[in-house]
């Protein structure tokens, strides 16, 4: 169900749906005018966090439009990593939707690189603090935005890798196949060690790159006919069919030495970051999907206690 709710201020184009460090910041004046007169053309959908924002609608007109906490903006996100007037966002003379940072804290990334000012393409992911829209823009955007709000369903919103509830219809078909054909299925879960730490040291925001960066990588061993998915929280997994325990071991291994192998980044600071890796494979065509879980679980655990940064397998 959609719900349309006008933006807020004088200025405003409408919206569906309304979202729910800082001093307020000065705002850059433009060395040129914006285009009046266009119409709506593109719009901004709330991805991340999950909630009752998700999937949120924010249809961009003529006027421009800033982001913040404040309540003169007119996108209110009240999340504290955003600050009170973060970014601003026109269209100019060449039809183009450009975004701004306006001296934010936390700063304003479009698809993952720091923007100060730049233009916004279709498909673009902007990121204001924690939050996260997807820009949609041209075409059919009524199509757009439905499609948008599908994929919602099924990928996960910060890290763009399946969600749960993905991996789950898919895991089910694979045991299914598996069974019929009588053919190997293995589960690898991945578990960051210590991320608690990593956000207690340098905050939320350094956390979410660190599962964006975690999926970028294990991203390069996982084939098209593998899946990997958001389990929960700091947890991955990744679902292997026509792999045996020696093919899915090998796999958490290149996986566990990918992470290992170079420091992640955050404010140009390198850390090191660690996996812990659990392997199951299907035991018998009689085996349910919840209990190969639980015993690549148990590995994973099992990791974990005998001194993480390895793997376990069974």
């Amino acid at each position: 169900m959609v719900v349309t709710v006008p933006l807020k201020g004088p200025k405003s184009a409408s919206t569906e749906h309304t979202v729910t460090e800082d001093a307020v910041r000065t705002h850059v004046t433009p060395d040129r005018a914006p285009i009046r007169g266009s119409g709506q053309t593109a719009c901004l959908v709330h991805i991340y966090p999950t909630g009752p924002a998700m999937g949120t609608r924010y249809p961009l007109g003529d006027n421009p439009v800033t982001i913040g906490r404040t309540d003169d903006c007119e996108i209110q996100n009240t999340d504290p990593s955003v600050s009170r007037c973060h970014a601003r966002i026109e269209r100019w003379d060449d039809g183009q939707y450009r975004v701004t940072d306006l001296g934010s804290t936390n700063g304003t990334f479009v698809n993952h690189a720091l923007q100060r000012g730049g233009a916004l393409k279709d498909g673009d992911y902007l990121r204001v603090g924690n939050c996260i829209y997807r820009f949609l823009a041209g075409g059919n955007l009524e199509a757009h935005y439905h499609e948008e709000i599908y994929r919602l369903t099924v990928v996960d919103g910060l890290t763009h890798v399946h969600n749960r509830r993905a991996m789950n219809e898919f895991l089910d078909r694979e045991l299914a196949r598996a069974a019929r054909y009588n053919r190997p299925l293995a589960v690898v879960l991945i578990d960051i060690d210590h991320f608690k730490a990593v956000n207690d040291r340098m905050g939320h925001l350094a956390g979410d790159l660190a599962l964006q960066e975690l999926c970028a990588r294990v991203k390069t061993v996982v084939r098209r006919d593998e899946m990997l998915a958001r389990y929960g929280g700091e947890e991955f997994a990744v679902i292997l069919p026509e792999a045996d325990l020696a093919g899915a071991a090998a796999t958490a291994e290149r996986i566990r030495q990918l992470i290992e192998a170079r420091p992640f980044v955050f404010n140009e600071k390198p850390y090191p970051v660690t996996v812990s890796v659990g392997v199951a494979v299907l035991a018998d065509d009689k085996e349910a999907a919840a209990d190969l879980l639980t015993r690549a679980d148990k590995n994973l655990y099992a990791a974990k206690h005998a001194g993480r940064n390895r793997v376990v397998s069974s």
